[in-house]
């Protein structure tokens, strides 16, 4: 069974920027969700396996940043211009079966593993 390591959480005032990294030996289409309490957890990024193809949602699209390094195995969310509703508890997650090389993976029930999450808190 794949494992996920999370790391880069953290408190940042607005405007600031943060940069997660999730770890996986394997290749696989990644993503990541965000959740507070109270409400579903929501897609943020995706990434294909072979790297060449991202997904937004569209409250992050031009602050955030989603590539991987297959080499070392890990993926990073880089997070720009962050505004307190970026606040929540980021997932990673991945895919590891039936993907093309180029598809981006959205929907919830498109991963079947999951990190367990990394808090991320932006101040006004």
């Amino acid at each position: 069974q794949v494992q996920l390591v999370e790391s880069g959480g953290g408190l940042v005032q607005a405007g600031g920027s943060l940069r997660l990294s999730c770890a996986a030996s394997g290749r696989y289409a990644m993503g990541w969700f965000r959740q507070v309490p109270g409400k579903e957890r929501e897609f943020v990024a995706s990434i294909s396996w072979s790297g060449g193809r991202t997904s937004y949602a569209d409250s992050v699209k031009g602050r955030f940043s989603f590539s991987r390094n297959n080499a070392k195995a890990t993926v990073y969310l880089q997070m720009n211009r962050l505004i307190p509703e970026d606040t929540g508890v980021y997932y990673c997650a991945l895919r590891n079966h039936g993907t093309s090389a180029d598809y981006t993976p959205t929907g919830l029930d498109e991963f079947n593993v999951w990190g367990q999450g990394t808090q991320v808190t932006v101040s006004s």
